[in-house]
């Protein structure tokens, strides 16, 4: 076989954001790709060097797609490197794990026919990751690195750097937030390619777990989320906000809205909390707001008329006119569905009529008569609950489900999930009737 050789071809300054590097470009023999490494520091014979051995991604890295992870990958590496004040960053010309950019976007095609990012590229006659670490390490070796931490969440990278001589002192995770884009292509990672991730985060975000078969059902996947007391309150008293989630439980919220299409309130939790239901503490896009509101209580000036995505208002066909054109002046899209037996806007026609505008997930965060009609009408198809330790006393989440089941059996989770965030217990899982279990 053919000895692989690399040739340091040029090298310059590089001011970014982050730091002052020194941009190296190297050639390699095998073919003829040209390979970049960014240097901060003083890295030459030192022990356990940050190092980052990252993939061109042009989708990624350049346009800032959330098919993948790779662009924030990026952008953290060189961060934390510029934080530690030395190490190196190398961006390898391997595009699609080896594969190049047009049979990358040919397996995006397939993934979006259901298959996973794997089997895309098996189907394509690619191997599952095709890239090759040698020319890594000869950079490495060049620049004077035989000993690494690196930055990574795959242990295939480092076999392949210790085969190659270089020295992996410890692993650096680089784990960034799952969206609802990328949710299943983590977990496909974790399951069929060994990659490290902390699967926790990812469930319950997976794609394939937020959206329902279109062909079953004629309305969005519905998850149910609120955060509770360990007496079950989750106010004082009704009307009163009380704010329960420490702060870990609270981006966990966020990450999960915007793995969502939308969020559902009910008015009062409008009226009591006047919230954004905004994407503020994660990465990842706003879901569109919207708000049963049978009699168009909503006062025009709140928050959620004044975001990035105006509300869309359901209410029933009884609601005031008046109150309609004040709304819709405001920003609002109204619409109005017919009532329940007891007055409220019926759930499943609204439902039905989110699919049809293109919401295919729905995160429901309450308030206490939400969450007891969704429980009990069978519509919630995911619950995710925050168990804070305290004692509150107050206004229970589902006080009064057993009287509105009419006969049915209690809705309870099956394969419950259970993970600690800072002082909170985040419980998920799939809602399914005592029959169906």
């Amino acid at each position: 076989m053919k000895k692989i050789t690399i040739e340091r071809m040029t090298c310059t300054r590089l001011p970014t954001e982050e730091a002052e590097f020194m941009l190296c470009l190297y050639h390699s023999s095998r073919d003829h790709k040209e390979h970049l490494a960014l240097i901060l520091g003083e890295i030459e014979d030192h022990e356990g060097v940050l190092v980052r051995i990252h993939s061109e991604c042009f989708t990624g890295d350049v346009l800032g797609s959330l098919r993948c992870d790779c662009g924030e990958q990026l952008e953290q590496a060189l961060h934390l490197i510029a934080t530690e004040g030395a190490g190196v960053l190398l961006y390898l010309r391997q595009e699609g794990r080896g594969i190049g950019l047009y049979d990358k976007l040919r397996a995006y095609n397939l993934q979006d026919e259901g298959y996973d990012t794997v089997d895309a590229n098996l189907l394509l006659g690619h191997q599952a990751d095709a890239r090759d670490y040698q020319e890594a390490a000869l950079i490495l070796r060049d620049l004077g690195v035989t000993s690494v931490r690196l930055l990574t969440n795959n242990p295939a990278k480092i076999d392949s750097l210790r085969r190659h001589g270089v020295q992996v002192s410890h692993r650096v995770p680089l784990q960034m937030p799952p969206n609802r884009e990328n949710a299943a292509y983590l977990a496909t990672k974790v399951r069929r390619m060994r990659h490290l991730l902390d699967l926790e985060q990812v469930d319950p975000l997976a794609t394939e777990q937020l959206v329902r078969d279109e062909t079953a059902v004629d309305r969005p996947a519905v998850t149910l989320t609120y955060a509770q007391s360990l007496d079950g309150s989750i106010a004082a008293r009704r009307g009163q906000p009380l704010s329960l989630s420490g702060p870990e439980a609270m981006a966990f919220t966020h990450r999960l809205r915007a793995a969502h299409d939308a969020i559902l309130v009910g008015v009062n939790t409008v009226l009591a909390d006047d919230p954004r239901l905004t994407v503020r503490l994660a990465t990842g896009e706003n879901p569109r707001p919207v708000v049963l509101d049978s009699s168009l209580r909503i006062p025009p000036g709140a928050r959620l008329l004044q975001g990035e995505k105006l509300p869309w208002i359901i209410c029933t066909e009884r609601a005031p006119e008046e109150r309609e054109e004040a709304l819709v002046a405001a920003g609002a899209t109204i619409i109005r569905i017919a009532s329940d037996d007891s007055g409220r806007v019926a759930l499943y026609p609204a439902l039905h009529q989110l699919a049809a505008a293109g919401i295919r997930s729905l995160m429901v965060e309450g308030g206490a008569g939400v969450i007891t009609s969704f429980l009990a009408s069978g519509l919630a198809d995911r619950l995710v609950v925050t168990v804070v330790p305290l004692l509150v006393g107050g206004l229970a989440a589902a006080g009064t489900l057993a009287g509105r089941l009419n006969g049915q059996p209690f809705p309870r989770l099956r394969r419950p999930h259970y993970r600690q965030l800072g002082r909170d217990i985040v419980v998920s899982g799939e809602l399914v009737q005592e029959e169906d279990a």
